[in-house]
């Protein structure tokens, strides 16, 4: 007598994810939606990195993205950019200074044609994040 297969039904992702073989500890989660075509993607996360790159913690001298306080970049089918970052303290006074800096910088990345940025704490960031550059400038080998 044949089994009878079990078939399990999958839900469609709705974002795709980004892998990649080496990742760096302050190398944030990318997301696109399914739309996004392939050739698009890495122009995005190139010219985002760059733009990132290009904000500065004004306690710290050092760029945002290399002191791994991005965790999320979330490119949506409408060209909408969702980005998750963290501070390296709760309290830090100027929060809402580095958010706008993001949406303007990563704003004028051609063909973004929008872009909100929310704080979160989890998981909490630690120095282990940093990326090498970020541990250079800062003098913390």
């Amino acid at each position: 007598m044949a089994e009878a297969q079990s078939i399990e039904a999958h839900p469609v992702e709705t974002q795709e994810t980004v892998e990649d073989q080496d990742v760096m500890p302050n190398v944030p989660q990318w997301l696109f939606d399914p739309l996004v075509p392939e050739a698009e993607r890495g122009r995005y996360t190139n010219d985002i990195v760059a733009a990132l790159k290009t904000v500065f913690d004004p306690e710290i001298p050092c760029a945002i993205y290399e002191l791994g306080l991005i965790y999320k970049v979330d490119i949506g089918d409408d060209r909408l950019v969702k980005i998750d970052m963290t501070l390296t303290a709760p309290g830090c006074p100027v929060a809402s200074e580095i958010a706008r800096s993001i949406e303007a910088v990563v704003g004028a990345v051609p063909g973004v044609l929008g872009v909100t940025v929310a704080v979160v704490f989890d998981p909490p960031w630690d120095q282990g994040r940093m990326s090498d550059e970020a541990r250079v400038s800062l003098d913390m080998f």
